[in-house]
């Protein structure tokens, strides 16, 4: 049985650590370029590359590696980076406690649609102008990390907000405007919290709609406006993720698997597998696991 590697540490190195930033080029050197294993991590990561070849896999979707791209890993995520060459960027990791310590609410970081915890999660490819801003803030961040100044933390929190700010901005679909949190941003994490609760026994919006005491137009309409797809289709995703988690990283059968997630028959399952995905779970598992 193949078992996810799980990092529940931003730093190996040192337990107390809540945030680390390191050069692309540095961690290639390091591994020798060998990419490591598919694993997850229990804290958020951003990675800024300025030049790269090769592919990044998230949740088993993979990317090309290219110029002037940000990947944004959510909590939880499986993710792996395979260089064909050196990359040139930089990978930055900080936990929720960070978020907590340097005054940047949690709901903030919720609020962006930056950290997409299932199902696509592409990236951003920004213009000179855009990148130039955003490797600005990095070398900042980058050399206050390497530096001993006074309330360095801070000051890295500050610059790392207003990263994520940018970033979002970039993305268009839900512009940060303040940090005053809205009914809508409510809602949306209202659902997320619900359905990551209940999605194995409840697969349909309206259950979650009754929950949240709104209609499911309403849920869809609010969810496609702010995220960019629909409440059914973010719940789908959920399931269809965690079918391949389980795929991927465990001997159970696909029978075990579709009851495990909520599915009375087999064949409901495999169906709901293909109609989400293209291809069946047997098929997955024969491409994916090798």
């Amino acid at each position: 049985m193949k078992t996810v590697k799980t990092y529940s540490e931003v730093n190996s190195e040192i337990a107390s650590a809540s945030f680390i930033i390191s050069k692309m080029e540095d961690i290639y050197i390091k591994r020798n370029g060998k990419p490591d294993e598919p694993h997850r991590h229990n804290f958020y990561t951003v990675i800024v590359v300025k030049k790269a070849k090769g592919i990044h896999k998230i949740d088993f979707n993979a990317y090309e590696l290219s110029n002037q791209q940000l990947f944004f890993v959510a909590p939880g995520q499986v993710h792996q980076i395979i260089e064909d060459e050196k990359s040139v960027g930089y990978a930055m990791t900080f936990s929720t406690q960070f978020l907590i310590d340097n005054f940047i609410p949690v709901t903030f970081v919720e609020s962006l649609n930056l950290f997409q915890n299932y199902g696509q999660s592409p990236p951003l490819t920004l213009s000179s102008e855009q990148f130039n801003k955003i490797e600005n803030l990095c070398i900042d961040i980058f050399n206050l990390f390497i530096s001993e100044a006074q309330m360095k933390n801070l000051s890295i929190g500050s610059y790392l907000k207003l990263l994520l700010i940018e970033s979002n901005n970039i993305c268009l679909i839900n512009p940060i405007e303040s940090d005053v949190d809205t009914s809508g941003d409510n809602l949306i994490r209202s659902f997320k919290k619900a359905v990551d609760k209940k999605f194995r026994s409840e697969h349909s919006t309206s259950f979650y709609a009754n929950e949240l005491y709104v209609t499911p137009d309403h849920l869809n309409r609010v969810f496609k406006g702010r995220v960019g797809k629909t409440a059914k289709e973010y719940l789908q995703s959920r399931i269809i993720t965690e079918a391949k988690r389980l795929l991927y990283f465990t001997s159970l059968t696909n029978k075990e698997i579709g009851y495990e997630l909520g599915f009375n028959e087999p064949a409901n399952f495999s169906a709901f597998f293909k109609k989400c995905t293209g291809y069946s779970p047997s098929n997955f598992k024969k491409n994916e696991v090798k």
